[in-house]
């Protein structure tokens, strides 16, 4: 009779616990970008003018 191996599923539980917890987080963040949206729907896919600052160090001193 065979010897069950302990190590490899153990590591199986591990990785099924690991991709669970994987599919749990990405349906929050679905959620909570779903919410978000719902929210404020104009703010999708738009930039603020305060994120295209061009560099302070760029711009030559006169």
């Amino acid at each position: 009779m065979a010897k069950p191996n302990y190590s490899f599923a153990k590591r199986q539980r591990d990785l099924a616990k690991e991709q669970k917890k994987e599919e749990k987080l990405q349906r929050k963040k679905a959620a909570a970008d779903e919410e978000a949206g719902a929210l404020n729907p104009d703010a999708e896919g738009e930039v603020a003018a305060d994120d295209t600052e061009t560099p302070k160090d760029s711009a030559p001193e006169a």
